[in-house]
C-alpha cells in the first residue's frame, strides 16, 4: 500500500483530504506545518507528499529546496491558491513533480497521484531560464511526463483570461509542445525544448523551439495539414499502415485556435499569437 504524506496548516483540508485518499486505498500521515512535514520525511519513508505552499515554521519551497538534496526523494504533489507566476515557477525551480489548485477536486486528486505513483522513470529537471510574470522561459527534458508536469504550470500562468481564450491557447500550446517532444525531441529525455512565453497587454507569445532537424510540410502525409481538397482524411489510411496513433488533426485545429502562426526555415521552432480584446 503506497504511503502519502499530507502536509497542510489547515486541519479542515488535511482531514477531507486524508479521508479522500484513504477510502481510494491509500495510507495517510499527516502534518501540520512544513517542520512537522520535515521530520517525518527524515524519520520514515513516503511514496508522494502532497505539500501546500505556505505554511508556518517552514514553508513548502523551503522543504521542497531540502528534498532536493536527497538523492531519492518522494514525488511532491504541490497544493496551492497562489497561483502567481512568481510562487509557481518556485515550485518548478525546485523541481515539484505536479500542481493541483486549492480547494482540491477529489476526483482530481486521484486521478493525479495515480498517475505520479504509476511513473516509473526517475523525473528529469526543468530548468527555469525567466520567472518574470511577463516573459517566462523554460527548458523542458523530451519526455511525456515532462509535457504534463508543464502543461498545467502553463495554464495557472494564463489567469485573467476568458475561458474561451485560455482553452484556445492551452489547446494550441499542448498539441505544439507534444509535437516538439514526440516528433523533435524522439522522447528523449536527454534532448530538450525551449518554451518562451511572453505576456504583452494585448497579446499572447509563445515560442517552442525543439531539438530536431525540422520537417517538411509536404511530406507530412500522416497528418490532416496539406491533405487535398478532395480527399482531406487521406492521412488516417497512411497512419494505419504505419501503426501510428488516430489523429494527425492537431495543427489544423491549432491554426483554427490561433491568430497567428509562423515556424522558422527548417520548422523546429514555432511561434503563436493569440490577441487578447
Amino acid at each position: 500500500m503506497n504511503r502519502i504524506l499530507i502536509a497542510d496548516d489547515d486541519r479542515a483540508t488535511l482531514h477531507l483530504l486524508s479521508g479522500v485518499l484513504k477510502n481510494a486505498g491509500y495510507a495517510t500521515e499527516v502534518a501540520h506545518d512544513g517542520h512537522e512535514a520535515q521530520e517525518m520525511l527524515l524519520r520514515g519513508r513516503f511514496d508522494a507528499v502532497l505539500l501546500d505552499i505556505w505554511m508556518p515554521r517552514l514553508n513548502g519551497l523551503e522543504l521542497l529546496a531540502s528534498l532536493r538534496k536527497r538523492k531519492r526523494g518522494p514525488r511532491v504533489v504541490v497544493m496551492t491558491s497562489d497561483d502567481t507566476p512568481d510562487t509557481l515557477l518556485k515550485a518548478v525551480r525546485e523541481q515539484a513533480y505536479r500542481y493541483l489548485h486549492k480547494p482540491v477536486d477529489a476526483k482530481a486528486l486521484v486521478e493525479t497521484l495515480e498517475q505520479v505513483l504509476a511513473a516509473t522513470a526517475t523525473p528529469s529537471e526543468i530548468e527555469v531560464v525567466s520567472a518574470r510574470p511577463e516573459w517566462v522561459e523554460l527548458v523542458v527534458p523530451c519526455t511525456r511526463a515532462s509535457a504534463a508536469r508543464i502543461e498545467e504550470v502553463m495554464t495557472h500562468l494564463e489567469t485573467g483570461l476568458t475561458p474561451e481564450v485560455r482553452d484556445s491557447v492551452s489547446s494550441a500550446f499542448r498539441e505544439l509542445l507534444l509535437n516538439a517532444i514526440e516528433w523533435g525531441g524522439r522522447l528523449d529525455p536527454s534532448r530538450k525544448v525551449r518554451i518562451a512565453y511572453l505576456r504583452f497587454e494585448r497579446m499572447l507569445l509563445y515560442r517552442i523551439a525543439d531539438p530536431g532537424p525540422g520537417f517538411d510540410p509536404t511530406q507530412l502525409e500522416h497528418a490532416a495539414v496539406g491533405q487535398p481538397d478532395d480527399d482531406p482524411i487521406a492521412h488516417v489510411q497512411v497512419r494505419e499502415k504505419k501503426g501510428i496513433r488516430p489523429g494527425g488533426f492537431g495543427l489544423m485545429m491549432v491554426k483554427a485556435q490561433v491568430d497567428e502562426l509562423l515556424y522558422n526555415e527548417k520548422r523546429n521552432e514555432v511561434v503563436f499569437v493569440k490577441y487578447l480584446g
